[in-house]
């Protein structure tokens, strides 16, 4: 008579713990890496915001030859203004303000409800330089949001 020998069925422990070692540490890499990219995503609200805003304060320049009057926090105003609607709080989830210098075209837009306190709170900084060809040139400034959650312009 023929004895069937059984196959060998489940896995061992070693290799199971195997397994969940290296499930932790994928984790432990991806999920910062995660959670840095939502905030950037988070912040995109920000600086789409400022970069309509200055498209809209240099075709205001353009028309006028100077740049529109002070528009501090007040989204209505730079909307009546510039025609361009800001999501500041509570239509917006990112944005708790934002301002227009009046001399200087400056635009600050300060970043809210990311998740991550290093970055609520900061500003973005867009400040309008004039050619010699009369374009405006504009110089972004992040540098107030920590490098590993800043946005690429």
């Amino acid at each position: 008579m023929l004895s069937i020998k059984r196959g060998q069925k489940g896995f061992t422990l070693i290799e199971l713990l195997i397994v969940i070692a290296i499930i932790g540490i994928l984790a432990a890499i991806a999920i910062p890496m995660y959670r840095a990219q939502t905030v950037k995503a988070k912040l995109t609200e920000v600086t789409n915001s400022a970069s309509h805003v200055a498209s809209a304060i240099g075709g205001y320049y353009a028309d006028e030859g100077f740049f529109p009057p002070n528009l501090l926090g007040d989204a209505a105003a730079i909307k009546t203004t510039l025609g361009v609607a800001v999501p500041v709080l509570p239509i917006g989830k990112y944005i708790s303000g934002i301002t227009v210098a009046a001399t200087t075209g400056i635009i600050t837009v300060t970043a809210t409800g990311t998740g991550e306190t290093l970055v609520d709170g900061t500003t973005l900084v867009m400040t309008p330089t004039l050619t010699t060809e009369g374009a405006i040139v504009w110089d972004y400034d992040s540098s107030g949001i920590p490098v590993a959650y800043r946005p690429k312009r």
